[in-house]
């Protein structure tokens, strides 16, 4: 810890007056101490505030100046001159060469003893250093439970608030991997990236006076997994070196959890999804277990993936695990003939489903194709599977994962079977307009299907097919009659409309 020459002179009991050097009024102390000897710059180490009677004070201006300079050359921090004894005023020299070197002079009355300085500064110290380890005391819990409740994200922040430093964690290749500020600036990180020794275990570099680029390795039995850096405005203490530690110990521990520890974490989790989508009983725990996935509401969604080989399966499941450990999810997958069903938080949109199906490999994807599910809540995840295995049955291979919500007014037709059942309905109902229109040239078919898209409004239909609502009506009265059915009915209309939506030779869209 130290003092800024500034704060001691601000002290009122101690009288003190700045003779000169006042441009280094910002300089640190970190001891004060006395002596009488002629050159004491080779038995310091730089930070002191060395105060002097000047009995040993060389007798030429020359010598005076060289005396003061050699202080400065060696880190004093500033020079305390005792007036009263020796000399009754600061020699002109040592105020001329403060204000040229920029160190502060200051003159210590011969009422202020000089015990009562180093008193002073020793005392302020002491304090500086209690408080600093009262706030380490206080901050290690916090950023224990932040590795618990937050993983590295959380580490790093509480680390950058703790030493008011800007904090940021790189992987092996140099990739930031979580920062504080989250945001943080790119040039910032670029100099990290500089002051980087390869191989050091931990480093400390002033890149400017006004920033220091602290590293620690982070990295358990021989296997390192990237850096924790703090960039400060002034180096770190002894207590900050310790927290710094602290979140580097724990960040390795939560890098180096055991991979069979999370290998089996997802075994237990596939098994408990495959005995939710079975016939089990007594199944409290388990949805107890699944509820891990859901959001904040309990609801969760449902990616389904079609595979049309065995290998493609296994190499998604491992794409999409890896994508769900890094965003901090709790992996829920299952496999079984040829499809993985995997449950995400119900917050989650169409966009993170790409996203997991867009780390697949490119050679995987071609034979993949993939649903997603709206959101349900947890007790209704045989429906969430359902939808999603809807989606995926439609799905384009070798494309992104289709949406069930996304096929809102088309989901009929979008399905095989039911397009099946449209289809064989307009054949044998449609087939007396098609073939009318074919036999006579009229317009049946298009004022049909004008009429029935209308739902059934004859201004609008007419509109749409830019003729007289009474030509449009007795066109329809014409196709009603083909059809021996009644169009003053919803459902016959609603039937019809799809069926003409399917489509089928000889008909038309």
């Amino acid at each position: 810890m130290t003092v800024p020459v500034r704060w001691v002179l601000d002290q009122p009991d101690l009288k003190l007056t700045l003779k000169g050097g006042a441009a280094g009024l910002g300089r640190e102390i970190n001891l004060a101490l006395t002596t009488e000897l002629a050159d004491p710059a080779p038995w310091l180490s730089g930070g002191e505030l060395v105060l002097t009677t000047g009995i040993g004070l060389p007798t030429s201006a020359r010598e005076r100046r060289r005396y003061l300079q050699a202080l400065d050359e060696n880190n004093v921090a500033a020079l305390g001159f005792g007036t009263g004894l020796t000399f009754d005023e600061v020699p002109p020299e040592l105020v001329a060469s403060a204000d040229e070197l920029g160190m502060p002079v200051v003159e210590v009355p011969l009422r202020t003893p000089f015990a009562a300085v180093v008193k002073t500064v020793s005392t302020r110290i002491a304090e500086l250093e209690y408080d600093a380890v009262l706030r380490a005391s206080r901050a290690q819990p916090r950023i224990t439970r932040a590795i618990v409740n937050g993983g590295v994200q959380a580490v790093t922040a509480e680390l950058g608030r703790s030493l008011r430093a800007n904090v940021v964690v790189l992987d092996s290749g140099g990739t930031v991997i979580a920062s504080h500020p989250r945001n943080l600036d790119v040039a910032t990180v670029n100099l990290v990236r500089g002051a980087l020794t390869p191989g050091a275990a931990a480093g400390s570099h002033q890149l400017d006076p006004g920033i220091t680029v602290s590293q620690q390795t982070i990295g358990v039995g021989g296997t390192s997994y990237g850096v924790l850096a703090v960039v400060s405005r002034t180096p770190l203490t002894f207590v900050d070196q310790v927290l710094l530690g602290h979140a580097n110990s724990l960040l390795a521990l939560d890098f180096d959890k055991p991979s069979r520890l999370q290998e089996a974490q997802r075994q237990l989790n596939g098994q408990a999804l495959g005995l939710l989508l079975g016939d089990g009983q007594n199944l409290d725990p388990v949805w107890a277990q699944l509820a891990q996935a859901a959001d904040g509401r309990g609801r969760i969604r449902v990616l389904v993936v079609d595979a049309e080989s065995q290998a493609a399966l296994v190499r998604a499941l491992a794409s999409i695990t890896r994508t769900m450990e890094s965003a901090g999810y709790p992996v829920f997958a299952h496999t079984a003939e040829a499809q993985l069903t995997v449950v995400l938080p119900g917050f989650e949109t169409a966009d993170f489903a790409c996203r997991l199906f867009g780390e697949v490999d490119g050679r995987s994807k071609k034979g993949l194709r993939a649903g997603l599910s709206g959101a349900h809540p947890v007790g209704r995840l045989v429906d969430a599977v359902q939808n999603a295995r809807l989606a995926a049955s439609v799905a384009e291979r070798g494309g992104m994962p289709l949406e069930l919500t996304s096929l809102a007014g088309s989901a009929l037709l979008s399905f095989g079977a039911s397009r099946e059942v449209l289809v064989a309905v307009a054949n044998a109902t449609l087939a007396p307009v098609a073939e009318h229109d074919a036999a006579h040239g009229t317009e049946l078919m298009a004022s049909l299907r004008a009429y029935l898209e209308a739902n059934g409004h004859w201004e609008s239909a007419a509109a749409a097919m830019a003729v007289h609502r009474h030509t449009l009506r007795k066109r329809i009265e014409t196709a009603q009659s083909l059809l021996a059915c009644d169009l003053d009915i919803a459902r016959v209309r609603a039937e019809l409309l799809l069926a003409m939506l399917a489509g089928t030779p000889g008909v038309g869209n």
